[in-house]
């Protein structure tokens, strides 16, 4: 029993015909497992009547109803409003692209605040989008030793010129949590925006986009049990301040202003049953938004029993180190070496056990770098919400 709540693992996996493969799969940051109600979701919109969205045609409306429910799912996944949630083909993509319509507002001499502990994909965009528009860019460093991000090592940083601050939610390769909320007050009162990469926070904890004082926060489903899709979620009167490049004829309306060409119907209608699966991990009545508050409560509270399990094996085997050691609350992921061992041998070696724990740097570069580790990283293991705690014997099994 966790809280109030019992999660049933046992009954959560039945819903994943992957796992009946036979792997562990601790790959779970780099893409989750589907369950089945997703595939179904996906496939039967693909076998749909459905056009491009309008209200004349039986196979319009189902479109604008398939987009509505998406931006609905969305918004209670994330404590957002619905016409503040932008699609786009991946997390990179989009943040791309709000990279370059938020630069529209920048002049020389600005300056943007990217960490060391992110993921490229936060960092890439916004130093290029500087470097383009005569913007300086200003690096927050962790601790290599603890993998924490002060708020102090971003708010040294900032200045009346600070335009933008991105940092991660959750780093992707340490499961570092930086503080979101007294990063974004900080910002805020310089009049910088927060654009923060939810992608590894939000399959492990209930987010709250206005708690955390996101201006932006960017996110994949395919992370949290669905079909490969990013979303960004704002504030409504927030976009509309911004004008990003796009096609003379295409709307002007926002969000839609931000989606270039036809949204990805069955990945949409994949979204929102992973949402809705996320709802239903544990019993409950309320809300959508309700259910997935308690759902994901629960979930974190068990992953972190499995975490727990985890960390303790591997400080019990000889020749393991471990990177990173956070104290403030983080994802269910480590990374790990093993002495004498290239971390791709080991990964190769736990993949021949049937053990899925891949080894690199997971495009989390700079922070790859900053540990030492240089662009070979090291080995990483995530857990998910189907993982048991069987599996993760078989992974420290494996290790040994």
């Amino acid at each position: 029993m966790l809280g109030r709540v019992a999660y049933d693992v046992t009954a959560v996996r039945k819903h994943f015909p992957a796992l009946d493969e036979g792997a562990a799969h601790f790959d779970g940051p780099g893409g989750s497992q589907v369950p089945d109600v997703v595939g179904r979701a996906v496939a039967a919109t693909l076998c749909s009547a459905i056009a491009n969205h309008g209200a004349t045609t039986a196979a319009e409306r189902r479109a604008d109803g398939i987009v509505a429910q998406a931006r609905s799912a969305a918004a209670d996944l994330l404590g957002a409003r619905p016409s503040g949630i932008v699609f786009g083909r991946s997390a990179t993509q989009l943040t791309y692209d709000f990279s370059r319509a938020v630069a529209k507002t920048w002049r020389p001499g600005d300056e943007v605040v990217v960490t060391r502990l992110d993921h490229d994909a936060n960092i890439r965009p916004w130093v290029q989008a500087a470097e383009a528009n005569g913007v300086a860019v200003r690096w927050a460093d962790f601790d290599p030793v603890s993998g924490e991000l002060p708020v102090g090592a971003i708010t040294g940083l900032l200045s009346e010129r600070t335009r933008l601050v991105a940092v991660t939610g959750a780093s992707n390769l340490l499961g570092t949590r930086p503080d979101i909320p007294a990063i974004a007050a900080a910002a805020h009162r310089t009049g910088a925006l927060l654009y923060v990469d939810g992608v590894h926070l939000t399959p492990h904890a209930p987010v709250d986009v206005e708690a955390l004082g996101a201006d932006f926060y960017v996110c994949s489903p395919y992370k949290f049990l669905g079909p490969h899709l990013g979303l960004v979620a704002a504030a409504p009167q927030l976009l509309e301040t911004l004008h990003p490049d796009k096609l003379a004829p295409s709307t002007n309306a926002v969000p839609e202003r931000f989606e270039l060409g036809t949204l990805p119907y069955e990945l949409l209608a994949g979204t929102t049953a992973a949402i809705d699966f996320l709802a239903g991990l544990v019993p409950g009545e309320g809300t959508r938004r309700e259910r997935l508050v308690r759902s994901l409560t629960a979930l974190e509270e068990y992953e972190q029993g499995l975490l727990d399990r985890l960390d303790a094996g591997l400080a019990e085997i000889p020749g393991v180190t471990r990177y990173g050691s956070p104290t403030r609350s983080r994802t269910p992921t480590v990374l790990f070496s093993v002495d004498g061992a290239p971390s791709a041998a080991v990964y190769e070696r736990l993949a021949a056990r049937g053990v899925n724990a891949p080894a690199g740097s997971f495009y989390a570069l700079e922070c790859s770098r900053h540990l030492g580790l240089g662009d070979t990283g090291a080995v990483r293991a995530g857990i998910a919400p189907y993982t048991t705690g069987t599996e993760v014997d078989r992974l420290l099994d494996g290790i040994r």
